[in-house]
């Protein structure tokens, strides 16, 4: 049984439950296309993670788009 887990920071607009489904449907889909697993059989989770809680770089993902912010009102 194929679990595939999908980690999502979370956005000023949250992911929609359509787009959560076409995630599940649209990963699903190509678990049976790409390794001919049942559809049945394939797990899928979705994880949305604060931005506080995931870092890259040694910063936040909340800094780094602040900063990103910061830099588009410049240009």
């Amino acid at each position: 049984m194929p679990l595939v887990n999908i980690r999502l920071t979370r956005r000023e607009k949250p992911t929609t439950r359509e787009q959560k489904a076409a995630l599940i449907a649209g990963v699903t889909q190509l678990m049976q296309d790409v390794l001919d697993k049942r559809r049945d059989s394939v797990v899928v989770i979705i994880d949305e993670v604060d931005p506080d809680n995931w870092g890259e770089g040694g910063d936040s993902v909340t800094v780094l788009r602040e900063r990103r912010a910061r830099q588009g009102q410049q240009q």
